[in-house]
């Protein structure tokens, strides 16, 4: 349980910037597994090129991957959209094929993974024994979540965030740049999955659609914390990691993930609009 804590909270930061997308544009995006794998690809390059530890390629990771979903959003999804969702979802399917298609050209389909000396160390919590990459993960992803609910909770832009994410119109009439901040939410987004790929790495390995596994469970945390509820990211992500680890244990390592999709389908059952979610 406790390492299914661990892997969950990694779990969490992946799915905070898909629902935080979809709390403000309203569109799921097509392209976060590949994005995640991009990601993963550059603290890949950073260690194996550059010698700098993923930890310490993090943040520096997260500011250039802000920049690259800024663009991406005001230069290609948001044009390209011409203000229809439908489009939205086929230029976002459409940019996930073309990053995975590039990351296969340049790295090839070999499986790829860095070797950190502290990938194999553990720390002592009582009788039990937590992978240290796992202990690491589960600190940054409190930190990046405090640093998310002040920056959307205390800040000029945060505020412009609720405001769009609530009613776009209204805050459009009241002098907010909307284009903007449809920007720098996907910015934000693509950060978190540059900091949890970074997190990821020094005990996992990385492949041209690696992501997209990633994805398939992060999908299931938005479902279950609600649909655009950042607390609800992050609970759902402890949630399924524990649920994924005691299924692996039961039913063993290669049908773990049964439990999650069970999940999945209880709570569209039961309550569809997850932990924290509203109705429309």
């Amino acid at each position: 349980m406790l390492n299914g804590l661990l892997t969950g909270a990694v779990y969490g930061l992946v799915a905070l910037g898909l629902t935080l997308v979809y709390g403000v544009l309203h569109i799921i995006n097509f392209a976060h597994g590949a994005l995640l794998t991009a990601a993963m690809y550059g603290a890949y390059v950073a260690r194996t090129a550059l010698g700098i530890d993923p930890y310490v390629a993090a943040l520096p990771l997260a500011a250039l991957f802000f920049l690259l979903g800024y663009a991406v959003q005001r230069l290609v999804i948001g044009p390209a959209s011409r203000g229809k969702d439908e489009n939205i979802l086929l230029v976002t399917l459409g940019l996930s094929i073309i990053i995975e298609n590039l990351m296969l050209a340049v790295f090839r389909s070999d499986t790829r993974s860095i070797d950190a000396p502290y990938a194999m160390d553990v720390v002592e919590f009582g009788p039990a024994l937590l992978g240290y990459p796992r202990v690491v993960g589960f600190g940054a992803t409190i930190l990046v979540g405090i640093a998310l609910y002040l920056l959307m909770t205390r800040t000029a832009t945060g505020k412009a965030i609720r405001a769009v994410a609530k009613e776009r119109t209204g805050a459009a009439l009241v002098g907010i740049d909307v284009a903007h901040i449809y920007a720098v939410t996907f910015g934000i987004g693509t950060a978190c999955l540059a900091i949890a790929a970074a997190l990821l790495l020094p005990s996992f390995y990385v492949s041209p659609r690696v992501g997209n596994a990633f994805v398939l469970v992060a999908f299931t945390i938005v479902v279950l914390g609600g649909m655009g509820s950042v607390v609800g990211a992050l609970l759902g992500g402890l949630i399924i990691g524990v649920v994924e680890s005691l299924s692996g244990l039961y039913l063993g390592e290669s049908l773990g993930q049964i439990g999650i999709f069970l999940i999945f389908i209880l709570v569209l059952l039961v309550r569809p609009t997850g932990l924290f979610g509203a109705r429309a």
